[in-house]
């Protein structure tokens, strides 16, 4: 019953991460082409995408918390209940660490944590691409299909990386328009930034469209 349980979460949750970026971007995008809205809204928006930004956060740790619980479970990683308790335990302290970089975003303490949390999802996406190969647990009797989903999931990390680094942009000019107030040109930097992210995000969903294929096709 507990598979099954975790299964059906596992699926949800893909539902959810798909929901909350698409909700993300309708918002972003009504910001970044909204030029005739008050700035005041407009920002009072942007906050709202920074807090719906959170449930794409949650997903992807979930995901990763019950796709290791899954494994472990199922027999294709080693370790099974022990595995797939040590992952429950590490998903909710994670999941507690990403609420806590949110809610401490604004302080100095929270930009250290945002620090670490970036340092630690390139260290997560080294991991996944060593076990996705083989350099790490190379001798575990790992199917190819879930190696595959490995560095699958390391690529939809990496097209979130790099959403973040296209936004930089967006916020630099986002606190100009906040003390200097918007002109045409801060306007179209924001369009175009919008139009970069959302290409990112393109391959993100792509990545994820590959997974879920890899899920149900389990190539040999």
């Amino acid at each position: 019953m507990l598979l099954q349980i975790l299964l059906v979460a596992h699926i949800a949750v893909l539902g959810y991460w798909l929901g909350s970026e698409l909700v993300i971007n309708s918002t972003y995008r009504y910001v970044s082409y909204g030029s005739h809205i008050p700035f005041a809204e407009r920002s009072r928006l942007m906050e709202h995408v920074m807090h719906v930004d959170q449930h794409v956060r949650y997903a992807l740790v979930l995901q990763a918390g019950l796709g290791v619980s899954l494994a472990a479970l199922y027999g294709l990683i080693p370790g099974a209940e022990t595995t797939a308790i040590i992952a429950a335990v590490l998903c909710l302290a994670w999941l507690c660490f990403v609420e806590a970089v949110h809610r401490l975003r604004h302080s100095r303490v929270g930009v250290m944590l945002g620090n670490i949390d970036r340092g630690s999802r390139y260290l997560f996406m080294a991991l996944l691409l060593a076990l996705a190969t083989g350099l790490l647990g190379g001798n575990w009797d790992m199917p190819l299909w879930l190696r595959w989903k490995l560095a699958l999931y390391a690529g939809v990390m990496a097209s979130g990386v790099g959403i973040r680094l296209a936004l930089i942009s967006h916020f630099r000019t986002w606190k100009v328009m906040a003390s200097q107030g918007p002109d045409e040109g801060s306007n179209a930097i924001i369009r175009r930034t919008y139009i970069k992210a959302t290409s990112v995000l393109a391959v993100l969903w792509l990545f994820i469209a590959a997974i879920v294929v890899v899920s149900v096709w389990k190539p040999a």
